[in-house]
């Protein structure tokens, strides 16, 4: 599939998502407002955005997370990460989706040095033991971007 069919195709299925969880539950209720399924605000001081949904969103989106780990890779201790967490934008950047707490995510950008294999070897990233999301960041990605708004 050429790359820009295949980005088409994470467009569109992001906003199926995205418009999927914006549907109306009971649980999304507080004393009659309807809550979003995802808010998306600024990080003072950077050009990033924290990405945060609610419990079902998350649900829905099959939100997996995996720890940046040291392995020995060649002969070296290096920060590895899963493939499985690279993501990349439009321009070809390689960023990953942190975890930091709760319910929140935060893009983070990554330098990879070589993939073996499952995992990303990386020259520059977030630290050892830092939360990754591997499932679920091109929905992330989505929502920060604004496809599929509400």
């Amino acid at each position: 599939m050429r790359r820009r069919d295949c980005g088409m195709l994470v467009t569109l299925l992001i906003a199926g998502l995205l418009l999927a969880a914006c549907s109306r539950s009971p649980s999304q209720e507080v004393l009659g407002a309807q809550v979003p399924p995802v808010t998306v605000e600024a990080i003072d001081g950077t050009d990033l955005k924290r990405v945060t949904l609610i419990p079902r969103s998350a649900e829905r989106l099959g939100i997996e997370t995996a720890a940046v780990s040291r392995e020995v890779v060649g002969g070296t201790s290096r920060t590895v990460m899963p493939y499985a967490a690279l993501l990349y934008d439009e321009r070809g950047d390689t960023w990953t989706y942190t975890n930091p707490k709760g319910l929140a995510y935060v893009r983070h950008g990554v330098t990879v040095d070589f993939i073996e294999g499952d995992l990303a070897i990386l020259s520059d990233g977030p630290p050892v033991g830092t939360l990754v999301v591997t499932v679920g960041a091109a929905e992330l990605y989505g929502a920060e971007s604004g496809v599929g708004g509400h």
